[in-house]
């Protein structure tokens, strides 16, 4: 079995941009390890994914569809301890994206909550 060595978020800025790497490279895999195990999606609106494996399939139905994402003017990141917001500005006019991260013993970060504006 081969193990995929990815980069991981040293600060939560990282995870908007790890994300778009990963989805241009069409790996749902590699995005749903960017949130924590028990971690919560909506996405698409009025849709909710709850776990790493839902994510996952969340994903991988997102990229048969959109191949190419573009990286989003990010807007200031505000941090509470191990916690932080993030949110970028949608280049689709859609309603806004927003991610809410926590710092991991290990010194990464991971998605707990994101809510993206995509429509489906």
């Amino acid at each position: 079995m081969t193990t995929t060595t990815r980069a991981r978020a040293t600060e939560p800025e990282d995870l908007a941009r790890l994300w778009v790497e990963l989805a241009n490279a069409g790996d749902a895999e590699g995005l749903a390890e960017l949130y924590e195990e028990d971690a919560v999606l909506a996405f698409p609106i009025g849709q909710t994914h709850v776990g790493r494996e839902a994510i996952r399939r969340a994903f991988e139905g997102l990229l048969k569809h959109v191949t190419y994402f573009e990286m989003e003017e990010p807007l200031p990141t505000l941090r509470h301890g191990d916690i932080a917001l993030t949110s970028t500005v949608p280049a689709d006019n859609s309603r806004g994206r927003y991610q809410v991260a926590r710092l991991q013993a290990d010194g990464t970060w991971l998605r707990i909550l994101h809510s993206s504006g995509y429509a489906d």
